[in-house]
């Protein structure tokens, strides 16, 4: 199983959980927060390696 491509910027467990709920939602107010979650979540996590099971 591949995983994708954002786990490559958004490294953290609670990230990704946050991340996959904030991408369920629809509409043109929720893909703005999308798109503002996965840039503060990159930039917070560019430090960190990955995770040890990817």
């Amino acid at each position: 199983m591949t995983t994708p491509p954002i786990h490559r910027w958004i490294k953290t467990e609670c990230g990704r959980a946050q991340y996959a709920e904030l991408a369920a939602r629809s509409g043109p107010l929720a893909r703005l927060r999308l798109a503002w979650f996965v840039l503060i979540a990159a930039l917070r996590d560019w430090r960190l390696s990955a995770p040890a099971h990817e």
